[in-house]
């Protein structure tokens, strides 16, 4: 159990680039995942087709195979992802502009494929909203966007918390393949080195490893549990 103390630094490296590439992750499956909600409910027939067939490919193929097409394909195609390098999160976030691509196509695998799972969150917020209101937004002569910006969304955000909250969860824990494919430092890396490269018994180091995600997972877990029981006494 001494590496726990003598690496230490090592262990809290690999949770801070481990938390890096969730907060960044879980901001990007967001907004993607948003984008991909509304065009599943878009009432233009080829956009919704186009969401429909993006969340079937990701939500269906296992989060392997993605990693490895962004770490492998992206490469073959001639990129190296250069347009995550954003002036001012580059400064905040540096693996983003190092000249090594993997921490940027570890986060747009993860985002591809969580992206998928937080449009069906939003979705059945969605679906939750009484159909009345929306068709009480259309009588009024509001546009599709006017109503979900003002009738649907808002009211659907409430009983998507949960479900979204569900998703970052099982995103953190996914981000544990990234350090298999290419990234330098997180904490699945940080295993690998310690019990391989340095030596060290497998059960300490995975029990460091684990703790650093049960860091990042069980508050908010808990502040899921917090929400869930306040929404049922509203109810």
């Amino acid at each position: 159990m001494n590496v726990l103390i003598d690496k230490f630094d090592v262990f809290a490296g690999g949770f801070w680039l481990t938390l890096q590439i969730c907060l960044l992750a879980a901001i990007g499956a967001l907004l993607l995942g948003a984008i991909v909600a509304v065009l599943r409910i878009s009432p233009v027939p080829p956009l919704r087709a186009l969401g429909t067939s993006y969340v079937n490919i990701f939500r269906n193929m296992p989060l392997t195979v993605v990693m490895f097409f962004a770490a492998f394909g992206l490469p073959a195609l001639g990129s190296n992802a250069d347009f995550l390098r954003i002036p001012v999160l580059d400064s905040l976030f540096s693996r983003l502009g190092t000249d090594l691509p993997y921490f940027r196509f570890a986060l747009i695998a993860l985002v591809l494929y969580t992206a998928a799972f937080v449009c069906e969150a939003l979705r059945s917020g969605v679906n939750a909203v009484p159909a009345g209101q929306a068709e009480a937004a259309r009588s009024l002569g509001l546009t599709f966007g006017q109503n979900l910006r003002y009738v649907v969304l808002p009211q659907s955000w409430q009983a998507s918390v949960v479900p979204l909250g569900s998703v970052i969860i099982a995103m953190i824990k996914n981000s544990a393949l990234a350090g298999f494919f290419g990234i330098v430092g997180d904490l699945s890396a940080t295993a690998d080195q310690l019990t391989g490269a340095e030596g060290y018994a497998f059960v300490p180091v995975a029990i460091g490893i684990s703790v650093g995600y049960l860091i990042m997972t069980v508050p908010l877990g808990t502040l899921l549990d917090r929400i869930e029981k306040r929404q049922a006494v509203a109810r």
